[in-house]
């Protein structure tokens, strides 16, 4: 009873605020239309060119397949930081995600179109739009929960569900469409995954309060709050951020050879031919499905993994942030020898391959590969919110996105290593590089964590120096 006299900003459902699940819807859709495309993105590009064919793609070579894929990926993410920062000192996190949507709903649509002019133009407001949205909608859900708040690390878990749902169905669905009808019908249908999310986003704001506003208005309380110089505190936290950033893109720079190099690897190298005929599908799966395995077991695992981490922090446990984070890099490496596994049982005669690798080493591989990015993507994403001075919240999310960016470039040139130095030895490179640093990582946490000052304490920090913070969250 007592519900329903609160303002909509301030219901609960499931012991979290009621905007924490329209950001989840919001971000969902997003995914859903981002990574149908990327699902089907470097298989178009690689294809080869059939004048009239709706299978006809560019015809580029692996190389400069993954050397493109790369620095798209990584434009998509840097530009969170100009996105970070107009948000932060212009129009606020809300508009700022309501611009990106608009502009990820233009890029989709143009890139139903089959022309050349097309998918370059809208790749570009795909990469405008993603720098709007993507950093401001994560700050936002850390918006939601005042400082010290334990259940700002599960709202975070239950956003990173929504991201991997829609990864999922965009995955198999896109690349279903795509498969069947053409390139383009796979491109039109993420475009209207995008819109549906922009509808979501416009019914649901008023849930959000007056989260994401522009705190530089006139009547906001914390407009003096943005004109004060950083305290040592807020030096020292800066500072842990950007050695989280390069914990970041060690990662992503593994991890994305799912959309790379992996993907590929799929198409040309693995047997995908089934016993039995699936709807729609037939007997051989097509290569882009296999994009939606790492969002199905993030689904699957996603709040067993959360749990674990909770169960051991009451447990008194190390379980800072930065060691979830080494240990998801390490986790997600050890995915890598799987993939080694996989290459050493592909036979090539020439130039052709004579006997392809099982789909199970594919499948191990996303499995682990999930298990890692779950103890740190969403960990990451949370770290953020707590540590960033609240003048700086957007722009450190886009520096974090930006990081990802970064991991994404680096993703494609050691994917593009595979047509030189092999595919057995770029993935064992990775997997025993990636080891390495999550160990040393370990190995100097107690130096890092003194710089945070306590902010991942269940209450916070508490003190004059760290007032921003403080003031912040009242």
């Amino acid at each position: 009873m007592n519900n329903l006299v609160k303002q909509p900003h301030e219901k609960e459902l499931f012991g979290h605020p009621v905007g924490l699940y329209v950001l989840f819807f919001v971000e969902m859709w997003e995914r859903f239309s981002y990574y149908g495309m990327r699902a089907i993105l470097t298989l178009y590009l690689a294809a080869p060119i059939i004048l009239g064919d709706p299978q006809s793609g560019f015809g580029w070579s692996n190389g400069e397949t993954l050397s493109f894929y790369g620095t798209y990926t990584m434009f998509v993410y840097l530009t969170s930081i100009p996105g970070g920062w107009i948000a932060d000192k212009f129009i606020g996190q809300k508009k700022a995600v309501m611009l990106g949507g608009i502009l990820l709903c233009i890029g989709h649509s143009i890139l139903a179109i089959n022309a050349q002019w097309a998918f370059f133009t809208g790749l570009l407001f795909i990469v405008t739009g993603v720098g709007f949205l993507k950093p401001n909608i994560s700050t936002m859900v850390g918006g939601l929960y005042k400082q010290g708040d334990d259940r700002r690390d599960k709202g975070f878990y239950v956003f990173y569900i929504g991201i991997n749902l829609g990864a999922f169905l965009g995955a198999i669905i896109v690349g279903a469409v795509a498969a069947k009808y053409g390139w383009h019908y796979g491109f039109g249908l993420a475009g209207i995954g995008m819109a549906i999310g922009q509808v979501v986003y416009m019914y649901g704001i008023k849930y959000l309060g007056k989260v994401g506003e522009f705190l530089g208005s006139a009547d906001s309380p914390d407009k003096d709050l943005l004109k004060k110089p950083l305290n040592k505190i807020e030096k020292d936290r800066m500072l842990v951020m950007f050695l989280s950033f390069l914990i970041i893109i060690v990662f992503w720079g593994a991890f994305e050879q799912a959309g790379g190099l992996m993907s590929l690897y799929t198409e040309q190298k693995t047997d995908r031919m089934l016993s039995f005929s699936l709807p729609f599908i037939g007997n051989e799966i097509p290569a882009a499905v296999f994009q939606s395995i790492n969002a199905f077991f993030i689904i699957v695992l996603g709040t067993a993994v959360g749990a674990f981490w909770h169960k051991r922090k009451n447990k008194g446990k190390e379980s800072s942030s930065i060691f979830k984070m080494a240990i998801g890099v390490i986790i997600m490496a050890f995915g890598f020898f799987f993939m080694s596994k996989a290459a050493s049982e592909v036979l090539m005669n020439g130039d052709v391959v004579a006997e392809k690798s099982a789909m199970i080493w594919l499948v191990l591989a996303y499995l682990f590969h999930t298990i890692g990015e779950l103890c740190a993507s969403p960990v990451a994403l949370s770290f953020i919110t707590k540590l960033a001075p609240v003048k700086y919240a957007s722009f450190m999310m886009g520096a974090y996105f930006a990081a990802t960016g970064l991991g994404n470039k680096l993703a494609g040139l050691i994917g593009g290593l595979s047509e030189n130095a092999g595919d057995f030895e770029v993935f064992t490179g990775i997997a025993v590089t990636c080891s390495i640093f999550g160990v040393l990582v370990i190995a100097i946490l107690k130096p890092i964590k003194r710089l945070t000052h306590g902010a991942e304490d269940s209450k916070g920090t508490r003190n004059e120096e760290a007032e921003g913070f403080e003031l912040a969250d009242s």
